[in-house]
C-alpha cells in the first residue's frame, strides 16, 4: 500500500488550518489582525480554507498608524470586499487626538509604539478573547520564544520566561477574566514558505512586494520612500530608484533596497540568496537591541 506524503508546504498549511479551527472551537470572540502585509494575506487565504465552505466566522483588525502606503490601504479594502468579512479599523490618530497617546518627534518618528495602546483598547472595546497575528520565528529573537497560544495578562502584557508549554499539538487556552490570547499560525513557517505557499496557491499580493521605481531618500543603509511623514536631514535628498519591500509596515520606518524581482518567482529567488534579515530594513528594530521583546511585552503584536 503505498503511503500519501504532505509536502513540507502542506503540512505547514494543515498545521496552521488546525490552530486556527482549534481558537474557534475554543474561545468565543476571537479576531485576526490584518496588517496588509504578506503574512496577514496568508492567514487569511488560510482562514478561507479552514472554515471553507461556510464564512470566516471571525472579523479582521487592522491598527492603523496613519503612516500606510496607499497601496496597502487599497489592497486591503478590495481583499476584505473578495472575502466578505467584517473589518475592524483601530485608528492611532484617533487616541493621539483624543489626548491619550503622544506623537513622536523627529525626521521619520514611528508610531509603532503607539499601536499598544491603540490595539489594547480595541481588544478591550470589542472583548476580544483571542487575537491572531502573522509573527513567525524567524523573524526575530523575540518572536522565536513565543508559542502558538501567547498568554497575554489583564493588561495586555505578555511574560517570555512563564508561557505555557504546548507538546503534542495541544494548546491550553485557559484564561482568566479580563485577558486574552494572542495566537500565531505562522509560528513554524519562514519567509521562504511563505512566498513558496503564495507561488502555490496563486495569491495576490500589493504592489509594493514587486519591484517598481519610486522616489525614495538613503537612511541609516536602507531607502525611505517619499512620504509627507518624513523630513529631509540637510544633507539628505531624494532620488529615483528601482526598489522593492521585503517587509511592509510603516512609510517612516519601512525601508526598500534595489530589486529587479518583479515576479513571485523571482523573489522566491532573491529570497534564497539573501544575506541580511527581513526585518534588517525597519529602522524602528535598529532603535535598541531589544526592540521586538520590549514592545511584545507591553502589548505588541
Amino acid at each position: 500500500m503505498r503511503k500519501y506524503k504532505l509536502s513540507h508546504i502542506r503540512q505547514l498549511e494543515a498545521e496552521s488550518i488546525h490552530i486556527m479551527r482549534e481558537v474557534a472551537a475554543q474561545f468565543e470572540n476571537p479576531v485576526l489582525m490584518f496588517s496588509g502585509g504578506k503574512d496577514s494575506i496568508t492567514m487569511a487565504w488560510l482562514a478561507k480554507k479552514a472554515f471553507w465552505p461556510g464564512n470566516i466566522p471571525f472579523p479582521f483588525l487592522h491598527v492603523d498608524t496613519g503612516h500606510n502606503f496607499d497601496e496597502t490601504i487599497e489592497f486591503r479594502d478590495q481583499l476584505m470586499d473578495e472575502l466578505g468579512v467584517n473589518l475592524i479599523v483601530a485608528k492611532v490618530q484617533d487616541l493621539i487626538d483624543a489626548g491619550e497617546i503622544k506623537e513622536q518627534n523627529g525626521p521619520n518618528p514611528s508610531r509603532n509604539k503607539l499601536q499598544i495602546p491603540t490595539l489594547l483598547k480595541a481588544l478591550e472595546e470589542h472583548e476580544f478573547d483571542a487575537a491572531f497575528g502573522g509573527a513567525r520565528r524567524d523573524e526575530e529573537k523575540a518572536r522565536a520564544k513565543e508559542r502558538f497560544f501567547s498568554h497575554r495578562d489583564e493588561f495586555g502584557q505578555w511574560d517570555p520566561k512563564n508561557q505555557r508549554p504546548e507538546l503534542w499539538n495541544l494548546y491550553n487556552g485557559k484564561k482568566n477574566h479580563g485577558e486574552h490570547f494572542r495566537v500565531f499560525p505562522l509560528s513554524n513557517w519562514t519567509e521562504m514558505d511563505v512566498w513558496q505557499y503564495i507561488a502555490a496557491e496563486e495569491i495576490d499580493i500589493p504592489s509594493l512586494y514587486l519591484a517598481h521605481e519610486r522616489t525614495v531618500v538613503e537612511r541609516e543603509g536602507t531607502y525611505l520612500a517619499k512620504s509627507p511623514f518624513i523630513k529631509l536631514n540637510d544633507d539628505e535628498e531624494y532620488k529615483e530608484e528601482t526598489v522593492r519591500f521585503r517587509t511592509i509596515g510603516d512609510m517612516t520606518c519601512t525601508g526598500a533596497f534595489k530589486s529587479e524581482a518583479s515576479t513571485v518567482a523571482q523573489i522566491i529567488e532573491e529570497v534564497a540568496s539573501a544575506r541580511i534579515t527581513e526585518r534588517g530594513n525597519r529602522t524602528d528594530d535598529k532603535r535598541a537591541e531589544a526592540a521586538m521583546e520590549e514592545r511584545k511585552k507591553q502589548g505588541y503584536f
